[in-house]
């Protein structure tokens, strides 16, 4: 193994799932300018997702549309005139 390629400042980061309010804490170097009060009344380094294990459909079975900033519904109004076409 090859020796000084791995970083040596882990701390403990707070991770919130940002679509159904999960948060988790754990080891990481990711840097973040965001801070958070954690339950044990500690002041951790905030990382905002948008999908974890939580939230993900391969994880809870459930398939959910994640519309982030109105994708799906760009997408819609872009390609409404080929949809209606077909309906008819």
């Amino acid at each position: 193994m090859r020796e000084g390629i791995h970083p040596k400042d882990y701390r403990l980061v707070v991770f919130k799932d940002m679509s159904n309010e999960y948060s988790f804490v754990c080891r990481s170097t990711v840097q973040t300018k965001e801070t958070i009060t954690w339950e044990d009344g500690k002041e951790y380094p905030l990382v905002k997702l948008e999908i974890s294990h939580t939230s993900h459909p391969f994880f809870t079975g459930k398939m959910k549309l994640v519309d982030t900033a109105g994708r799906v519904d760009k997408f819609m109004n872009k390609y409404k005139k080929h949809y209606s076409d077909r309906t008819e």
